[in-house]
């Protein structure tokens, strides 16, 4: 079984909201890109959903990946509820972000995604603890998922598309987690790619906090920011610290025509195998864990 925790779902509102900021049509944006047009939701996650049975993929969970687009996502797991868990973007500083939250995991949406730098705020802001409330409050058979980007953060479209990026990155880094990973033991948090550079404050949250995961997902060109340092001692040193049962595999997968990223999965099974790491170990990072967090498959 092979769960990928990190694609993006990248929906007609994410290239409307994208080529509204160049003051653009979607369609422009789009073939600007070089990318496929994904047509509707619906379409989108049928052709990610053939793809996962081209790959081999068992299941895999959907980022919708601007603000506001929670439904995209929703009318995906609806559609393919065996095989898709919904992940979205949220900025905890509006004011119906507590509402969307409520209102997603109604839908069947699992995970809320935090992007900090991106937004401009602070992990300690008293919004975020009251999004990890409502988490934490609602009832399904397994936790919902709070997902936050911390480290280096860039948005490959933005720059296609010449559009700024002022991210605030002061503001993601993984210890300002602590505090609210300690108040709501339960609630599962994903850090993906393992920090994305701030590999080190990673492992120390999640040494401290078990409830911390740390997913594996990117090309994780942020090694190059400690000299020396390989996709091997990266695995290695996330073991040794975390244990096999809080890593997470995932891609970073985004578009089509590339559609499932293999050469990361390559890349970190060969990373794997080299260092050892045993079948058993392997399959709960490369599905095991999936399913202990999101729960079994729905029929």
């Amino acid at each position: 079984m092979l769960c990928d925790a990190h694609v993006h779902f990248f929906s007609p509102r994410f290239f409307a909201t994208l080529a509204g900021q160049r003051d653009m049509a979607p369609a422009d944006a789009i073939r600007h890109l070089g990318w496929e047009d994904p047509e509707s939701a619906a379409a989108l996650a049928d052709r990610w959903v053939v793809e996962f049975d081209t790959q081999g993929i068992s299941r895999a969970a959907m980022i919708a990946s601007v603000p506001g687009d929670e439904d995209s996502v929703a009318e995906a797991v609806a559609r393919h509820p065996s095989r898709l868990i919904g992940y979205f973007m949220l900025d905890p500083t509006k004011a119906d972000a507590e509402n969307r939250v409520m209102r997603a995991l109604e839908r069947g949406v699992r995970g809320v995604c935090l992007f900090p730098a991106m937004h401009r705020y602070s992990l300690h802001d008293e919004r975020v603890t009251r999004i990890a409330e409502v988490l934490t409050a609602f009832s399904t058979p397994a936790s919902p998922v709070l997902f936050v980007h911390c480290g280096v953060l860039s948005v490959g479209a933005r720059g296609k598309l010449g559009l700024p990026s002022p991210f605030d990155m002061s503001k993601g880094n993984p210890l300002d987690l602590h505090t609210l990973a300690l108040r709501f033991p339960t609630l599962p948090i994903v850090i993906p790619h393992f920090g994305a550079g701030m590999f080190r404050e990673a492992l120390m949250l999640a040494d401290l906090c078990p409830n911390v995961h740390l997913d594996t997902s990117s090309s994780n060109r942020w090694t190059r920011y400690t000299p020396g340092l390989t996709l091997e001692q990266v695995f290695e040193t996330a073991l040794e610290v975390v244990g096999e049962e809080r890593v997470l595999f995932g891609t970073d997968s985004s578009f089509f025509p590339r559609g499932w990223h293999r050469a990361v999965y390559n890349q970190q099974r060969t990373a794997l195998v080299s260092l050892g790491v045993s079948e058993a170990k392997q399959s709960l990072i490369f599905g095991g864990n999936f399913t202990r967090l999101f729960g079994a498959a729905l029929e």
